[in-house]
């Protein structure tokens, strides 16, 4: 998968041993002008086995377009995004948001208004939803986490950062919690940034326990949100579920992204 990235990107390489775990970044290089292909990136062994239980960074790669849809009291809401380049397209009964590459987009379909803001949400129910292999991204930072104790049972955490400049919102961060025993994506744990522009100290959580296998790649099928008070999950807030999921390696074209003439550009 190739992205631009417009940061100096280090390439982290985890040394671990039984006693000892330390991180080690092991070359700083100015990527502003380059694009990078992931298939060259090394991941921690911890992280691995996560993407090995959930059908393979190969198998996910090999995708071209992720199309999901979400059942909401407004109606359905069908989101497209092509894991290449992530351009994506959201349509919703009344409005639709598109991300062309370049430029944001909405498109209202009568006079009601949008509410929310299109630039923050184009992508988050994707990032969400394609967990854990957006984790395989370019400019991230692996680092060992605190483990989650929740019910009884100890979840091993592994915590993403990201180089300066990559994305919308580089200070976000997220810890990855899994099952011991099956390797599979338990619970994130993720901070935002994107309306402060700061750093966040607070974490929410989301519980995946609903597995799909779609085309040999395991994906959600229900995401429960939870309530949170000191940086851990208390008691369950919400469900989503997520229905007529697409994964394919078929290559959706350029203009299914593109900004209808009526569209404003979302600043």
């Amino acid at each position: 998968m190739k992205l631009k990235s417009l940061a100096v990107i280090a390439l982290i390489v985890f040394a671990s041993c039984k006693d000892n775990k330390t991180t080690e970044t092991v070359e700083s290089t100015d990527y502003t002008t380059t694009e990078l292909d992931v298939t060259t990136s090394t991941y921690p062994e911890s992280i691995a086995k996560v993407f090995d239980a959930h059908g393979g960074v190969d198998t996910w790669r090999k995708m071209h377009t992720l199309k999901f849809t979400i059942a909401k009291e407004s109606g359905n809401e069908i989101t497209t995004t092509d894991l290449h380049n992530r351009k994506s397209l959201i349509q919703m009964p009344k409005h639709t948001i598109g991300y062309d590459g370049q430029d944001v987009w909405l498109h209202k379909k009568d006079t009601t208004s949008y509410k929310g803001n299109p630039k923050f949400y184009y992508n988050l129910m994707f990032y969400f939803y394609a967990m854990p292999f957006v984790l395989a991204d370019d400019g991230i930072i692996y680092e060992e986490a605190k483990p989650l104790d929740f019910e009884g049972k100890t979840y091993p955490g592994i915590k993403i950062s990201y180089q300066s400049g990559v994305g919308e919102s580089s200070d976000d961060e997220y810890i990855l919690y899994y099952d011991a025993e099956t390797n599979k994506m338990a619970w994130l744990g993720y901070t935002v940034t994107f309306f402060s522009k700061e750093k966040a100290k607070e974490f929410h959580f989301i519980k995946y326990s609903e597995w799909q296998t779609i085309n040999g790649v395991q994906l959600p099928k229900t995401l429960t949100w939870y309530n949170y008070e000191n940086n851990l999950p208390t008691t369950k807030r919400n469900d989503l579920e997520f229905s007529e999921v697409r994964l394919t390696e078929m290559k959706m074209k350029s203009s299914v992204f593109s900004k209808p003439e009526d569209a404003e550009v979302v600043e």
